[in-house]
């Protein structure tokens, strides 16, 4: 699902610059990539079709990592679920909410990169498909308030991997500083509808994959974690993105 060709948002260097785009803004997905929340919908997944007399498991859960909440309940009624699909996104949600007052499980080198980028100006906006309610109950446990803005599952008409998410993120950003485009940002993800999205929108994707194994992918950077990795880290890829 490509931009429009004249899609303000894809503006590059000026024409004859070597210079790399400014790293201006860091999109991070929060499922598994901010938060090891993951198993805690995988649970909730689990028991919720096995208590409508259903079949599932961690293996079947794998493939729903990732997409939007409407498409993962749209699956689970497949599955024998006998409820609507705002009553299991609403039981869901509720699940990992309750989990997540209990403990959130950082993924490791996320919060210190997290903070490190915004007190470098970058600019972090958190882009999930995990839906308003419990997107706040963890940004509230952070140190800082470091997002500028949340776009969650609740706020898209197309949840990941249409690019939708990632573009509403730029188009936002824009609002303050219309020099601001696709160029000046990277995507953080773990699964593979979130990279889809975030490349998708043209956005230059660093991949870390946790709960399901991601193929290599032109324009995709994978590292294995976070721990350990800073804002000269992500800023050398729009210099990568630069000369592809």
């Amino acid at each position: 699902m490509p931009l429009r060709p004249d899609s303000p948002v894809q503006e590059t260097s000026p024409a004859g610059s070597n210079s790399p785009p400014a790293l201006k803004a860091a999109l991070w997905d929060m499922d598994g990539t901010l938060v090891d929340t993951e198993p805690y919908w995988v649970e909730a997944e689990i028991d919720l079709v096995r208590s409508h007399g259903g079949h599932w498991d961690t293996e079947l859960a794998t493939q729903l990592v990732g997409s939007a909440l409407e498409d993962s309940a749209a699956v689970l009624q497949e599955a024998g679920v006998q409820l609507s699909i705002r009553e299991i996104v609403d039981h869901l949600s509720n699940r990992v909410i309750d989990a997540v007052r209990r403990e959130i499980p950082w993924r490791p080198g996320a919060p210190e990169l997290l903070a490190e980028l915004h007190g470098r100006g970058v600019r972090c906006v958190l882009v999930t498909m995990s839906e308003h309610a419990l997107a706040t109950e963890v940004v509230k446990a952070l140190a800082e308030p470091y997002f500028e803005f949340l776009i969650t599952g609740d706020q898209v008409l197309n949840g990941k991997p249409h690019p939708e998410p990632y573009l509403k993120a730029v188009e936002r950003l824009r609002t303050s500083d219309s020099s601001l485009t696709v160029a000046h940002c990277v995507a953080l993800e773990d699964s593979i509808p979130g990279v889809a999205s975030a490349m998708a929108a043209g956005v230059a994707t660093i991949a870390i994959p946790h709960f399901v194994a991601l193929a290599s992918a032109p324009g995709q950077t994978t590292w294995t974690t976070l721990a350990g990795k800073n804002y000269d880290d992500v800023a050398a890829l729009l210099s990568v993105e630069a000369r592809l």
